[in-house]
């Protein structure tokens, strides 16, 4: 994962510093001019270098674009190996600048530790490299003696150690900050699952708060919010408003001779039918027990009286009692409304609640409107 995750920063870094490399090793051409002037040994070490300048800055395009170095670590290791054979020829070409070239080697080894990122292995074994074989060119080509060639070795081995642990100990510290950051991520990716998993459970107590089980209307207490702003809009438009109160009559006897099961069935058909029979902006709900309530904004009580009537018609065709198919259901509707005065809702819901009485001790099965409804 840590490897997925700064496989993009490796390839954009190690292209660039490929690139800085390439260019510096080229711009060392006028320092083989300064020290062997014009000559074979110069036109070969000017060939090699632009060799070497195009080879590198053609690796660097590549890793660039395709530098996958958990699959493809030999793009990455062979600009290291180009480098590193080329300043190890330099010495036969220039063995005079032997001095120089010390300085030139330990500088390349702590440029592959430091500039060339996540690959330590690669770069360990291209620096050991490039150490043997200069060591070797120094001996076999500059007749360098041996305790010259014993501080050379002192020193590239302190360069090595020094390179070494500090790039393992970034590699070390960046693994620490991408497992910190994973953890991070985790924790994060938790604390949202959770936020989510609160929200839906708000989600369903609220629903469970707002919606009557049986039925599916609204509760008691939802309605009483809903149909309060509707009432409040409707006094700011001046316009009218009408409330209606529903009972299922005989709804006890149907209970205690067909048994409860048979009185839930009743009160969801009717509840669905009642629903059916309002506007999309009218609002529906169960009141308590077998009774029902509904608002109706903008409507005129006159227009509620159609309303109310044409529901209990529908009410009354409804077959819903298997056991007793003659059985026919009916219920009585009372009805309150205000045109433009400011009313409250709990003083509607009283008339409404008076009027569906005086038509239950009525006789049942009617629409009565409250005597205070003001037209």
């Amino acid at each position: 994962m840590y490897r997925r995750d700064i496989a993009p920063r490796v390839r954009r870094e190690s292209s660039l510093a490929l690139s800085v490399a390439a260019l510096v090793f080229g711009m060392f051409a006028i320092s083989d001019y300064h020290y062997i002037g014009v000559g074979t040994a110069l036109y070969l070490l000017l060939v090699m270098r632009l060799v070497v300048v195009a080879s590198c800055l053609t690796l660097a395009f590549l890793i660039g674009r395709v530098g996958d170095y958990s699959r493809r670590v030999w793009l990455h290791a062979l600009p290291l190996w180009i480098l590193a054979t080329a300043i190890i020829l330099i010495v036969p070409l220039r063995p005079e600048s032997l001095s120089t070239q010390v300085t030139a080697v330990v500088v390349a080894t702590m440029a592959f530790y430091l500039l060339i990122p996540n690959l330590l292995p690669v770069v360990a074994i291209a620096s050991l490299y490039l150490n043997l074989g200069f060591l070797a060119a120094a001996v076999m080509a500059a007749d360098t003696p041996a305790v010259v060639v014993l501080r050379i070795l002192l020193l590239l081995i302190m360069t090595n150690a020094v390179g070494f642990f500090a790039l393992l100990r970034l590699e070390g510290l960046q693994r620490k900050q991408f497992a910190l950051l994973q953890e991070e991520r985790v924790q994060n990716h938790q604390l949202v699952e959770e936020i989510s998993h609160r929200k839906s459970l708000e989600a369903q107590l609220r629903k469970v708060a707002e919606r009557d089980g049986l039925t599916g209307l609204d509760s008691r207490g939802h309605f009483m919010e809903r149909a309060q702003a509707l009432l409040q809009r409707s006094q700011h438009e001046k316009a009218p408003f009408s409330l209606f109160m529903i009972d299922v009559d005989h709804f006890k006897a149907i209970n205690d001779n067909w048994g409860h099961s048979q009185g839930d069935r009743v009160l969801a058909a009717i509840a669905e039918t009642c629903k059916n029979s309002l506007r999309p902006q009218d609002v529906i709900g169960r009141f308590g027990g077998e009774e029902f309530i509904v608002a109706l904004p903008a409507t005129h009580p006159k227009d509620a009286q159609m309303v109310a009537e044409r529901l209990q018609q529908k009410v009354s065709d409804l077959a819903v009692m298997e056991a007793i198919p003659d059985h026919r259901l009916t219920v009585t509707i009372g009805i309150a409304g205000v045109l433009d005065e400011a009313t409250d809702l709990d003083a509607l819901i009283h008339q409404a609640d008076q009027a569906l009485y005086a038509g239950k001790h009525g006789g049942r099965n009617r629409v009565v409107i409250s005597h205070e409804t003001r037209s």
